[in-house]
């Protein structure tokens, strides 16, 4: 895991009493290194939903445990961390496993890595690392990328999963489109609708209008592109693609007007 030193001061002390003195003596690069358990590793690759087709990012990735278990199951995958004694370990684990032609490894700072190739990334930071990394995941990444983190949290960005092990919290986020603001709507009949959607993350409220007549959506559900709803007696399930959006049977559609 990569964090700052003041973080590391923390974190020693929550880890064993009496360490924040310690690794106050450490130099710069020095922080508390805390592997995640090899059953935990493979969970988060559950929850994502990891498979060859994916393309995963472990930003500090520590000792490359989790990369790695990526690239077993097919998946390229990418491990960065600034201390270059981890970094070695991860390139001698992978070279071990075989795996080279799957998984690569960089001292980097995290701040600094390109991430919207990213179809997952997994995360075993700190609360305070992880709401300064939640802007980019929110808008680097592709609609319907997965983060999942170890233990912290993302602020008011609520998991869709939200696991308690015995070694530790797991979490998942699927990254949304961008569903708010103003829509023309088509629906199935031809009659014309103003479809007005307010969105904080992935939870969306708003109304439709038409007919003469002005309804609230209730069950509004959007993961990743997938955007569905109710309203009027009658369920939509459609896809966003930027400025559009279509229903699943392509039996409706909208386009964004403000």
């Amino acid at each position: 895991m990569q964090i700052t030193r003041r973080e590391a001061l923390t974190m020693a002390a929550l880890i064993l009493p009496g360490a924040a003195g310690a690794a106050a003596r450490e130099p710069e690069l020095e922080v508390p290194y805390v592997p995640t358990a090899p059953e935990l590793v493979e969970r988060m690759l559950d929850l994502a939903d990891v498979h060859a087709s994916d393309y995963l990012i472990d930003l500090g990735c520590g000792d490359g445990r989790i990369a790695i278990a990526a690239a077993r199951r097919g998946a390229h995958a990418l491990g960065v961390d600034l201390d270059p004694d981890r970094i070695e370990q991860a390139v001698t684990a992978a070279r071990y496993a075989s795996l080279g032609n799957l998984v690569r490894f960089r001292r980097e700072d995290l701040f600094r890595t390109a991430i919207y190739e990213a179809s997952v990334v997994t995360l075993y930071l700190l609360p305070s690392v992880n709401l300064r990394l939640r802007p980019r995941l929110l808008t680097e990444l592709r609609p319907g990328a997965r983060v999942v983190s170890h233990n912290f949290d993302m602020g008011d960005w609520r998991p869709e999963v939200d696991e308690r092990h015995e070694e530790g919290r797991l979490m998942l986020w699927t990254v949304p489109a961008v569903a708010g603001g103003s829509w023309a709507m088509t629906g199935v009949d031809g009659t014309s609708y103003a479809l007005e959607l307010e969105q904080r993350y992935q939870d969306v409220t708003g109304t439709m209008t038409g007919g003469g007549q002005v309804v609230e959506l209730q069950g509004a559900i959007l993961r990743g592109k997938d955007l569905s709803f109710r309203a009027g007696g009658r369920a939509y399930t459609g896809t966003i693609e930027d400025a559009a959006m279509t229903g699943i049977d392509g039996d409706w559609r909208a386009v964004r007007v403000g």
